[in-house]
């Protein structure tokens, strides 16, 4: 899940164009371009919302991205199904990416029409995996994450009772699906769209780029006002989703024109690519170089929240706790992969990093 430019070490983006006045309303769409449907549909969060694109695609149209999995996104669909779309037909589901939010229709979406979901391998795979632990006890190895993190053990008991509460808000996928793979070319209606992959937010993170419309969906990617949560999990526990991160910008300003329509999963439509972009890089380097100052003496994950984040964390709240950590440690290890850092495990279960010598 995305988050607020003011709980993460980046600063909002500037000297951006939003080129349409009005978001659309509920049951609502606005034409965005030629055959380009922008929706909307609520979510229970911070965030309010998630946007949801329709691409006309012969008799019926291609949906990318579905809304998390509840009572009131059925009812939203029905009235987008009725209402703006015509009561035509759905010929085929996207998924940018795992999240619930994404995702959490789309099972829905293509049984409903007997359609297909598409969707990067990796991103498919790995939600089934998430899916399947719903009612599991949290894992062992989860629990050891997040100590080694820092968490104390009244987070550690949260941990316990909500884990794989997400999953729940995702409609059973079908059981198979069409692969996403980055470079891939595609015919949706009368445009070509080409599959680019972006990482670092997720593994596998699919957006769609149309040269002939001049649009990108951009999924969670490239937001304008928010910027996508950046973490390792206890999945992958030395990943380097930061690194990850930092090589897509580069590959997304490098191939993709600075008068693109940005058309994102949060906030607005917008015009000014390259700038968004640089300023999420540059906001990531900012924050290393806070971090690289601090670890002159020996720092938890958790420790090193005031050194990156605008505003204090509250432990209480565990999605705050979640991101932040995930976050604090994609920062953590992005040093230590590069050998600027090391970390040693203490007596009590935490793992401590300090800059490693020059």
């Amino acid at each position: 899940m995305s988050r607020d430019d003011s709980m993460i070490p980046r600063g909002p983006g500037a000297a951006l164009r939003y080129p349409f006045a009005e978001a659309p309303a509920a049951g609502q769409a606005v034409e965005v371009a030629p055959s380009v449907l922008w929706m909307r549909l609520a979510l229970p969060v911070a965030l309010a919302h998630v946007n949801v694109w329709a691409i006309e695609d012969g008799d019926g149209w291609a949906i990318v991205d579905t809304g998390l999995c509840l009572p009131d996104s059925v009812q939203a669909w029905e009235a987008l199904l009725a209402g703006p779309l015509g009561g035509r037909r759905v010929t085929r589901v996207f998924v940018t990416h795992l999240h619930a939010d994404h995702v959490g229709m789309a099972g829905w979406l293509t049984r409903r029409f007997d359609c297909p979901l598409w969707m990067t391998r990796v991103e498919y795979l790995t939600c089934r995996a998430n899916v399947a632990d719903s009612g599991r006890e949290a894992p062992a190895d989860g629990v050891r994450f997040y100590r080694r993190a820092g968490w104390d053990e009244s987070a550690i008991e949260d941990y316990r009772s909500r884990f794989s509460r997400s999953s729940r808000m995702i409609h059973p996928l079908p059981d198979s699906f069409v692969r996403l793979e980055d470079g891939a070319r595609l015919m949706i209606g009368a445009f070509e769209w080409r599959v680019m992959v972006g990482r670092g937010h997720t593994p596998e993170h699919a957006c769609l780029h149309s040269e002939q419309s001049g649009i990108l969906i951009s999924g969670d990617q490239v937001l304008p006002r928010i910027s996508s949560n950046v973490s390792v999990h206890p999945l992958e526990p030395n990943a380097d989703p930061l690194g990850e991160w930092l090589a897509s910008i580069e590959t997304f300003r490098a191939a993709l024109p600075d008068d693109t329509l940005v058309l994102p999963s949060h906030n607005e439509p917008f015009f000014g690519l390259h700038e968004r972009l640089q300023r999420l890089a540059s906001g990531v380097e900012r924050a290393l170089e806070r971090l690289r100052a601090s670890l002159a003496e020996p720092k938890r994950a958790v420790d090193v929240f005031g050194v990156l984040f605008a505003r204090s964390i509250d432990m209480r709240d565990p999605m705050s706790r979640t991101l932040a950590t995930g976050e604090a440690l994609a920062y953590l290890n992005y040093l230590v992969k590069r050998g600027e850092a090391r970390v040693e495990i203490g007596p009590d279960g935490a793992c401590r990093y300090v800059a490693s010598a020059a």
